[in-house]
């Protein structure tokens, strides 16, 4: 990996973690999904409601039209985003950015790539998605380009803080803000993107192959006991490691492990003391990225480390690196990085 890429992806990282633990600080919003069609169909009024089915907490969308499961859409379909802001679509978005990748990723697994007129530099996968006009980071969208873009929604997700949100409503881009905390939030947001997009048959695939993905790993995991269950400590960016309430954490748990920083809150630094002290029997890391301050691997610059050397999971060479794009985005490939993780912890059990 370049330099370049390599320091990219980091930014890309650290902006989800800074930015994440951000909104968590700030004021309670209920996240979810929402878009927003033509410009003349954006910021309707309708009424608001909850989610018939698949309450799913934070993360979740609200929507206000017909039930999810419905095979066809039925039009002007009402939802709320992850601010709180309730949007009403005449019809389906045709032009559609986003400068989120997990939410790239979702759009091409729902069949709508050729829909997709913009997207974020970070946004790599699938391949397709690289062909797309740039639109700038997921921190800081270019604004002229996404003005010029037109979009009938701009998708954004947990690193596009609230205030930048607003910013740009305020230039009319119709920005709709997802902010999943859970796999079921990320289910449940494909299953809403299925609705506002009439995409439901796909969607509703989807969500029944990661539903599908879980549960071999809970049942293959089902005899674990408590004292069996693996201390994990994971840093998925050299230096910064991730606690209760986000994704990550929630992966570590359903793979049967302890995160050893679920004591704590959100994305945050390493404390190497603490790191020590909880000692670890199982270290994960991103693939192939290179530290910085060492200029060496980073599982290599982890074994390295001063005092590091005590800890069992180092002692034992226990290091499981995961796929950098699948351990950092919420989306379609979540389960896909449940599994790896499980296959980690307990290769034994899990296949």
């Amino acid at each position: 990996m370049s330099k370049f890429k390599r320091n990219k992806w980091m930014i890309g990282l650290l902006g989800l973690a800074l930015l994440g633990s951000a909104a968590g600080c700030g004021g309670n919003t209920t996240p979810g999904t929402s878009v927003s069609p033509n410009a003349g169909d954006i910021n309707k009024e309708g009424q608001t409601g909850q989610v018939g089915q698949g309450q799913v907490g934070q993360g979740q969308t609200t929507p206000t039209s017909p039930a999810i499961g419905s095979k066809s859409t039925v039009y002007p379909y009402k939802v709320k985003d992850a601010t709180g802001k309730e949007f009403s679509f005449d019809k389906a978005p045709v032009r559609i950015v986003s400068v989120s990748p997990s939410e790239t990723e979702a759009l091409f697994a729902l069949g709508l790539g050729d829909r997709v007129v913009g997207v974020s530099d970070f946004c790599d996968y699938p391949a397709e998605a690289t062909s797309k006009p740039k639109m700038g980071s997921i921190v800081k969208p270019n604004e002229e380009s996404l003005i010029a873009a037109n979009a009938d929604i701009v998708l954004s997700g947990v690193s596009l803080k609230v205030p930048a949100v607003e910013q740009l409503r305020g230039l009319k881009v119709n920005v709709f803000k997802v902010e999943p905390k859970t796999m079921d939030d990320v289910m449940n947001n494909l299953l809403m993107f299925g609705q506002l997009f009439d995409k439901q048959g796909q969607a509703e695939a989807l969500v029944a192959s990661m539903k599908e993905s879980r549960l071999k790993v809970t049942d293959a995991l089902k005899d674990l006991k408590p004292e069996q269950k693996k201390r994990v400590f994971i840093e998925f960016s050299p230096g910064w490691t991730v606690g209760k309430g986000e994704f990550i954490d929630e992966l570590i748990t359903l793979a049967g492990g302890i995160n050893v920083a679920s004591d704590t809150q959100g994305y945050m630094a390493i404390n190497e003391e603490k790191v020590i002290a909880d000692n670890p029997q199982v270290i994960l890391y991103p693939n192939n990225l290179i530290d910085d301050k060492s200029n060496k691997m980073l599982d290599q610059a982890i074994k390295e480390r001063s005092g590091w050397g005590g800890i069992e999971a180092v002692k034992t060479n226990r290091f499981v690196g995961l796929d950098k794009n699948l351990m950092s985005r919420p989306g379609p490939r979540m389960a896909d990085s449940l599994v790896d993780i499980a296959k980690g912890l307990y290769p034994e059990l899990v296949k």
